[in-house]
């Protein structure tokens, strides 16, 4: 009897072991196994659809927010780092991106960390999103890292540049697809250092650009006003950056991701929760995007700009943020695009499924004492029986 009582002490470790490796590795299989990519439509001119074979495959996430040594409980770091580093690299396994854009607030506390803590975040960050050279990382900044538009300086922000080395504003171009990337953190418009600097760097851009397109148009080496401008592929940009571009609220967005309904309806601020008017007006005139992915306010969206120029905003990448995290694929061709979201577990799943093996766990060490207190107590009568014989 007293070995029976062994068995249930190793269904106790199993059920340990098994609930631990599934929600530390794999809970994260079957939730992005379901994603696929989405398949290219007609484009929005009708000339044609776009094949997977031509597409360019991005993965679109947002607001890792990598805690710093400030704020960051070091078991809070382990366990939401730790989520999305598995998540990261089970979503490269999986669907094998060809870029990866996310979309900034990279680190939490990158507008104060000293130059050790910084140095710290971004060793672990290099960690988490390790990836092969087949795929393109690329990195937007966030207000988080660099600071808000009052706290942010040249320090900070060549800091962050030189991590990634790569300007904070450019355009990266992929088999005739342009991607717009725009520091949104200084297009307050205010005639900051930082905020000229970049506002002329976007300038310069859409100039290239648009000379490209008036080019292509007038099937001519030659357009006004373009000389020695850079050339870029003659389509409209797909625009990322930080902030969203101005929208009053919430209120219009839905779907499992978007804001709780009892925070939709609040206002947002100008040149804090989203872009100011004025310089959203500014970009879209500028470029004339066909798509635009935001971050920053953790929740999902969908809003129409304009009545023509679509955004979405992707939320949070990390479980410190909400408690169902997810990412964006995109397909993307000079012509067409097509995009899906993909969701994480959620967090509530893996405590749901860490509190029933707990529960089981204690069943079963209950089990084992009982069995074991029956066997001694078994044996005691047994040993007290052949005591009185003698």
């Amino acid at each position: 009897m007293l070995r029976l009582s062994a068995k249930p002490g190793v269904a106790a470790l199993l059920v340990v072991v098994g609930a631990f490796f599934f929600c530390e590795y794999l809970i994260y299989f079957p939730a992005i196994f379901q994603c696929a990519w989405p398949k290219l439509g007609r484009a929005r001119d009708g000339e044609g659809t776009g094949g997977a074979d031509s597409a360019v495959r991005a993965m679109v996430l947002s607001d890792t927010h990598l805690l710093g040594a400030v704020g960051g409980h070091w078991f809070d770091k382990l366990r939401r780092e730790w989520q999305m580093e598995r998540a990261f690299q089970t979503a490269l396994w999986l669907l094998q991106p060809e870029v990866v854009f996310i979309l900034g607030d990279i680190f939490d506390e990158g507008k104060w960390s000293s130059q050790k803590h910084w140095e710290d975040d971004v060793r672990r960050f290099h960690r988490m999103f390790r990836h092969s050279p087949d795929t393109e990382l690329v990195v937007l900044v966030g207000n988080h890292d660099i600071g808000f538009h009052y706290e942010m300086d040249w320090f900070k922000l060549q800091r962050f540049e030189k991590v990634f080395n790569a300007s904070s504003t450019r355009m990266v171009t992929k088999r005739g697809v342009n991607f717009l990337l725009v520091n949104s953190v200084a297009m307050h418009g205010d005639g900051c250092p930082i905020c000229q600097s970049v506002e002329k760097e976007l300038i310069r851009l859409s100039r290239d650009l648009n000379c490209s397109l008036q080019k292509s148009q007038s099937n001519s080496e030659r357009a006004e006003n373009c000389e020695g401008s850079r050339s870029y592929p003659p389509t409209a940009p797909v625009m990322l950056q930080h902030y969203p571009l101005y929208r009053v609220s919430d209120a219009s967005c839905s779907g499992p991701d978007a804001a709780p309904p009892e925070e939709r309806h609040l206002l947002f601020r100008e040149k804090y929760d989203v872009l100011s008017k004025e310089a959203s007006q500014r970009l879209l005139r500028w470029f004339r995007p066909r798509l635009i992915l935001s971050g920053h306010t953790h929740s999902g969206c969908e809003f129409l700009h304009n009545k023509k120029y679509p955004e979405i905003s992707v939320p949070s990448f990390s479980w410190r943020n909400r408690n169902n995290p997810s990412f964006i694929l995109a397909s993307v061709s000079p012509s067409s695009y097509s995009l899906s979201k993909c969701f994480l577990p959620e967090e509530s799943t893996v405590i749901g499924v860490y509190c029933s093996a707990g529960a089981s766990l204690l069943l079963l060490l209950l089990l084992a004492h009982c069995l074991w207190m029956k066997g001694l107590l078994q044996l005691s009568l047994c040993l007290l029986g052949k005591h009185k014989s003698l």
